[in-house]
């Protein structure tokens, strides 16, 4: 009998409380999702083409002798930066010397035998009055005076040739640039006819960067080119960090048609020496600076039947979907001309979960995830390739 009347006393309470729970949960109302969100801003936005590279010396020399010798001296280390002018190697010129010294004697020698016949020459002239000597011997002595003039002038000529090689055995830095591997040693013999250089020298301030673009860019950067000097930077090959800035030279005179590009040629001042010949680099030609661009990151912007369009977080944190215009990608970048205002906050991650008027939770405080975070490769908060 006490059984029973403990189990009647415990059959309310347990009704009670399980029809307590849908009333909870009707109480909490509908979840709200978690997102990210961030301010739309108003800034400058420069626009940039990305291209691939390799670095060029600006200028290259193979070192080869003119003549042929012995190397006496090499007056330079491996990797030693030469100054234009500087002697580099030195070739025996004591061959050459005794043969200019020949040809000097030679041409005392003619010189003397000049004189003689122009004396003659002169003697025979002041005789055609008297009629004591035939024309024909004047003429003949002319002759001879002409042909000793012309010898003296061909030892004059073999005497600067003389001259010439033993400068060749001089050999100096043609311009001023970095000394690369050697290929010789003093008391090697060497020949004017040799095919692999010396040494090989190359202009490392300045150097130049060659690279491409398709050329549906080519109008625009010439019409840029026209109003001012376009910067370059060159950033390494993980793109991560910037090694020199520089400027936009030229542009090649053809299209390569296997590809759609077209060649371009920067310089750059590379005073630390970040870059040398031969090195891939990526390349970031500055094109312009639009300025007071209304910004958004790129992470907002969603695609649908209707267009391009993005959720808007309302003051009361539900979300609606507002149609927008892009007029330009950077990177984690975008332009936007319409459907936006600076101060608008959208969200950047979770769209997928959304719908028109749903209610939301951003997990950062509003300007955390604004658009416009320094880029670590140009210093910038933007990279990349145009494109709408």
């Amino acid at each position: 009998m006490l059984i029973a009347v403990a189990i009647f006393s415990a059959l309310p309470f347990g009704c009670s409380a399980a029809g307590s729970k849908p009333d909870k949960a009707q109480a909490a109302g509908p979840r709200s999702i978690s997102v990210a969100v961030a301010t739309v801003q108003k800034q400058d936005v420069p626009v940039y083409l990305t291209g691939l590279g390799a670095v060029t010396a600006f200028n290259t020399a193979n070192i080869k002798s003119r003549v042929d010798g012995q190397i006496m001296k090499v007056n330079f280390v491996e990797g030693q930066f030469v100054h234009e002018g500087d002697l580099l190697i030195e070739i025996d010129a004591r061959p050459y010397q005794v043969q200019l010294e020949q040809m000097e004697a030679q041409l005392f020698k003619d010189q003397a035998s000049l004189r003689d016949a122009k004396l003659n020459y002169d003697r025979y002239v002041a005789l055609i009055p008297s009629g004591s000597i035939a024309q024909q011997q004047v003429d003949t002595q002319k002759a001879t005076v002409d042909q000793l003039e012309g010898q003296v002038r061909t030892d004059q000529a073999q005497i600067d040739n003389a001259k010439l090689q033993i400068v060749y055995c001089h050999i100096t830095a043609p311009f001023s640039g970095r000394v690369g591997l050697r290929q010789v040693d003093p008391g090697n013999i060497i020949h004017a006819t040799d095919t692999n250089p010396m040494l090989i020298l190359t202009q490392l301030q300045p150097i130049a960067v060659i690279f491409t673009l398709p050329e549906s860019y080519l109008p625009e950067i010439v019409q840029h080119m026209k109003n001012s000097t376009l910067v370059v930077d060159a950033l390494d090959e993980f793109k991560k960090n910037k090694l020199a800035t520089g400027k936009l030279l030229t542009i090649d005179n053809e299209i390569d048609p296997t590809t759609g590009t077209a060649k371009l040629k920067a310089v750059f001042d590379n005073r630390d020496n970040q870059l040398w010949p031969n090195q891939f680099v990526n390349v970031n030609l500055l094109l312009e600076t639009r300025k007071n661009s209304t910004v958004v990151p790129t992470a907002a912007i969603l695609r649908g039947p209707q267009g391009t369009f993005v959720y808007q977080m309302n003051a009361d944190k539900t979300v609606e979907d507002k149609p927008v215009t892009v007029a330009l990608t950077e990177g984690n970048t975008t332009v936007i001309t319409d459907g936006l205002n600076p101060g608008d906050i959208v969200v950047t991650d979770g769209q997928d979960k959304l719908q028109r008027g749903s209610s939301v939770e951003p997990r950062s405080p509003t300007p955390a995830n604004n658009a416009g975070h320094p880029n670590p490769t140009t210093g910038s908060p933007f990279a990349g390739t145009p494109g709408a």
